[in-house]
């Protein structure tokens, strides 16, 4: 395929996944939002349908009246708003980028020989396999008794959230792993809409028309899979933005990042949601502040004394940049993949080349994630010589 026609599919599909996936959190999270700022009414009519609680807001110049009736009003209106298509959306165009970049790609973006040494149409069997078996794996969790304990539940979902990440990490380059990651997670939640939110919802909905008091226990199991996507948000976030962040999916314990991150991000979500319950929740923002603390200790690199026995000149780092890193990183890339150079980071000339040299060392030393897979064939003896010649000449420490 075209790399030009490959970068506007990527520009386009990109475009849709971020506009819906805001559409889709956006929703969510006001509904929780809504849900826990419901207040009782102020003034029960008699005869009236049961309000369990509702909500006065201002916004745009305009006052609004939201009502929660429990367990449904007697009737139904003509216009019944549903929200689903949001998180269909987020993920057909997610999918669509995984395909796109990470399978038709898999030679470069996927696979990773230092790590495992798959072929690429394996490792694309692999990773599609993970998508299904998580949200099987999942949906089997959510079957065992502990389902209504959140504590016991969410110690189980920690639990194969981190095998998750440990075995994705062990077979797919870090950049791979972490998005596979973003897109299992992704899947459940998208899973927990389409197999079981909208099915119960459709059933209250069923019982309402036929004029029947609606199943309590449908709006129990919706409501908890609804917990469960939001609790699994900001971890999709992280692992969905990951690929900017070489320092952490670059790391040799990129699946202890990973899972430390992905733990913080839902500790913040449990304190938020805590915040609007006025339960204190406080101690979840502490702990995600310290595992973020601790993360940033972990990865944070290691400074060494440059040695003067070697010198390593700039002519020496041309030339191991000539023949690793500008087939990509010029104004004319020849790599077939990039019609472009990756980030628009440009390595044609010296001054070029010392401009870029703390992202240089970065990227080829301390995280070694370029060049990407390796495809350039860069050797140790030469990310030695990058890594002494910025050490000896632009390392401000």
């Amino acid at each position: 395929m075209d790399p030009y026609l490959v970068d506007w599919l990527n520009l386009l599909a990109r475009w849709v996944h971020v506009v819906a996936g805001i559409a889709w959190i956006g929703s969510s999270f006001y509904f929780i939002w809504l849900d826990n700022h419901l207040q009782t009414p102020s003034v029960r009519r008699e005869g009236a349908d049961p309000i369990s609680g509702e909500l006065w807001a201002v916004h745009g110049g305009s006052f609004y009246r939201s009502q929660k009736y429990s367990p449904a009003p007697g009737r139904l209106p003509e216009t019944l708003h549903w929200f689903k298509w949001e998180a269909y959306w987020t993920w057909f165009s997610g999918m669509f980028l995984l395909a796109l970049i990470y399978w038709w790609g898999a030679e470069i973006f996927l696979v990773d020989p230092e790590v495992a040494r798959l072929a690429p149409s394996t490792a694309v069997l692999i990773s599609a396999a993970f998508l299904a078996g998580g949200w099987f794996a999942y949906d089997l969790l959510c079957r065992l008794p502990t389902r209504d304990n959140d504590l016991a539940f969410g110690v189980l979902l920690l639990a194969f959230v981190s095998i998750l990440a440990w075995g994705l990490c062990q077979l797919f380059s870090g950049r791979a792993a972490y998005i596979l990651f973003g897109a299992v997670l992704g899947t459940i939640m998208v899973g927990n809409v389409f197999f079981v939110i909208i099915p119960k919802q459709r059933e209250l909905v069923a019982a309402v028309e036929r004029g029947e008091v609606p199943d309590a226990t449908a709006a129990i199991r919706a409501k908890h899979r609804s917990v469960h996507n939001t609790w699994l948000t900001l971890p999709v976030l992280f692992a969905m933005t990951s690929h900017h962040f070489a320092m952490t999916y670059g790391h040799k314990y990129n699946w202890v990042i990973l899972i430390a991150v992905s733990l913080a991000g839902a500790l913040i979500r449990v304190y938020f949601v805590g915040r609007q319950k006025g339960n204190g929740s406080l101690p979840a923002a502490i702990a995600a502040l310290l595992l973020l603390l601790g993360v940033a200790a972990l990865i944070a690199p290691q400074r060494t004394v440059a040695s003067d026995r070697e010198t390593v000149t700039l002519g020496q780092v041309r030339t191991i940049v000539e023949h690793r890193c500008t087939v990509c990183h010029s104004s004319e890339p020849t790599f077939a993949a990039f019609p472009a150079p990756p980030g628009g980071v440009v390595l044609d000339t010296d001054t070029q080349i010392v401009a870029e040299a703390r992202r240089i060392h970065q990227q080829t030393v301390i995280t070694r994630v370029m060049p990407i897979a390796n495809v350039t064939g860069m050797s140790e003896e030469e990310r030695t010589a990058l890594d002494r010649w910025y050490r000896q000449n632009a390392d401000p420490s």
